[in-house]
């Protein structure tokens, strides 16, 4: 039974491909790149094997403990855990949880990101082959013990955050619920990093620490070996033993959760007129549109993990800018919040999923469709910019600079509506269906995302870049002019790009809206 969920996962991969070229593309740049960085790190691993001892062992339970944390945070924060089997569409079968576990291991081992992983876990015999031969041999059932740790943490993290979905008010807030503790996260880091800048002495005595932890237990196994502590070796292969089976103690008990119990649904009141907020808005084709997508934006999960950079922005500036002693950095906050906040848009009918064929069906017009979802998010960025900008601003006494940061702000914001406009209208990609593990993400999704991302974000930033040619020169200059001058320029060749935003994306939605609409029909089959 496992064999065949192993065989069906590359035969889902495979239809996937088929459907969509460019997601094979995307899969086969993600391969060379994973073919790269292995590369690079089997190439490191053998030239550690003529480094002092102490400095193999630092290196191994550093990489080894940010690898488990790799595989549990940052598909979080970037890209969603790729599940192509997925365990709700398997819960019909005749498998047990036992097969099931194991399946789906196996499933993500034998994924691009599981694949680079084994090998590289399975090389780390290299930098031991001539200081120390048995921890070489060690090296090898550590390193696959230390892959089957980050595996199964990913799963259990992708899990659990599917069985907070299955609760109605956990899926309303739980996107923003599970954020909290990865915005914790910043402060650690740059704490951690400003400490190892300030001494290289800090590295063995932060990797002698993490090897007694369930990030490094597994990699500091053969280190003691090596260094003929075989008690503590068992000691932290137990560590590691332990952690592997909690966390699928954990996954088990999420995963069963997550396949008995159905998606809660929001009681249903019966009114009459406009409700909820669509109150708010003119009983317009756009006004409609806008208060539709502003109650996705606050009562769907998967949107609310698009404004995780939103309170990230601020604590690392100000990390940042206290640690090369220049506070004014922080400026930068709302620039920066009205950039990322504008190009959330930039797939935003992937959202929709087959519901944007009611668009269709009721004629909206393209225009409408476009000037709908940028007011939706407006409601949102708008304030939160200004409110980031003035605050700034007021603590590090910059108001001098508040025109030229507002200029900056108006041409962030409206230069990204603009390039939105146009993609949104383009570009539909995978996306996790509403009610879905919000961090799911179908094979190829991740780079495929990513790509047409890095190209929005291309595009956005030419269009700031007069407005922040001119706020350069008048910080250089320290000119109130260049700063009044980016102001104007911000706003008014902002809105040239919306206007023409909004006209070339309402004329291609117009044209493309049935292409688009079988396109997210065909994403919902796969």
């Amino acid at each position: 039974m496992v064999a065949s969920l192993i065989k069906l996962r590359f035969l889902v991969l495979r239809n996937s491909l088929k459907r969509s070229p460019w997601q094979l593309v995307a899969v086969i740049i993600g391969g060379l790149y994973g073919l790269g960085v292995l590369f690079a790190a089997v190439a490191g691993l053998f030239a550690l094997n003529f480094a002092p001892v102490e400095l193999i062992s630092t290196v191994l339970v550093l990489a080894g403990s940010a690898l488990v944390l790799g595989w549990i945070v940052v598909p979080l924060v970037a890209f969603g855990i790729e599940q192509t089997l997925d365990p709700a569409r398997l819960v019909v079968f005749p498998l047990s949880m036992k097969q099931l576990l194991v399946g789906l291991t196996l499933a993500g081992v034998l994924g691009v990101p599981g694949m680079v992983t084994g090998v590289v876990a399975i090389a780390t015999f290299l930098p031991w082959i001539t200081h120390a031969p048995v921890a070489a041999i060690v090296a090898v059932p550590a390193g696959i013990l230390g892959l089957v740790i980050c595996v199964v943490g990913s799963r259990t993290v992708a899990a659990l955050s599917s069985s907070l979905q299955a609760n109605r008010r956990f899926r309303e807030l739980g996107g923003v619920l599970i954020f909290i503790p990865i915005v914790l996260i910043g402060p650690i880091i740059i704490g951690i990093t400003r400490g190892l800048a300030t001494s290289a002495d800090v590295l063995p005595e932060l990797a002698r620490g993490l090897a007694w932890s369930p990030l490094g237990a597994a990699w500091a196994v053969p280190v003691d070996v090596a260094a003929g502590d075989w008690l503590a070796a068992g000691a932290k292969l137990l560590i590691a033993l332990a952690t592997l089976a909690l966390l699928v103690v954990i996954w088990r008990r999420a995963l069963a959760v997550a396949l008995v119990t159905p998606p809660a649904s929001a009681s249903r009141r019966v009114a009459r007129g406009k409700t909820g907020l669509f109150q708010l808005f003119p009983a317009t084709p756009t006004g409609a549109v806008a208060a539709r997508c502003l109650t996705y934006w606050r009562r769907d999960p998967r949107y609310a993990r698009q404004l995780i950079m939103v309170p990230l922005i601020p604590v690392f500036l100000w990390f940042y800018g206290t640690n090369m002693g220049n506070p004014v950095l922080l400026n930068l906050c709302g620039p920066l919040i009205a950039f990322f906040l504008s190009l959330a848009l930039y797939t935003d009918i992937s959202y929709d999923g087959t519901a944007f064929a009611t668009h269709l069906a009721d004629g909206v017009r393209g225009s409408a469709d476009r000037l709908g979802r940028l007011l939706a998010v407006s409601v949102i960025a708008v304030p939160v910019v200004l409110v980031a900008t003035l605050v700034t601003a007021g603590v590090t006494s910059s108001w001098g600079s508040l025109p030229m940061l507002l200029g900056l702000d108006a041409a962030a914001l409206l230069g990204g509506y603009a390039v939105v406009s146009v993609s949104s209208a383009l570009i539909v990609v995978p996306v996790p269906q509403a009610g879905d593990n919000p961090f799911k993400s179908a094979p190829g999704a991740g780079f495929t995302t990513m790509l047409s991302g890095f190209a929005t974000w291309g595009v956005s930033l030419a269009l700031l870049l007069p407005a922040v040619v001119l706020a350069v020169l008048s910080l250089v200059f320290s000119s109130a002019l260049f700063g009044w001058l980016t102001l104007a320029v911000g706003v008014v060749l902002g809105a040239v790009f919306l206007a023409i935003g909004l006209r070339v994306g309402g004329r291609l939605l117009d044209r493309r809206g049935p292409a688009l609409l079988a396109r997210l029909k065909m994403l919902r089959s796969a």
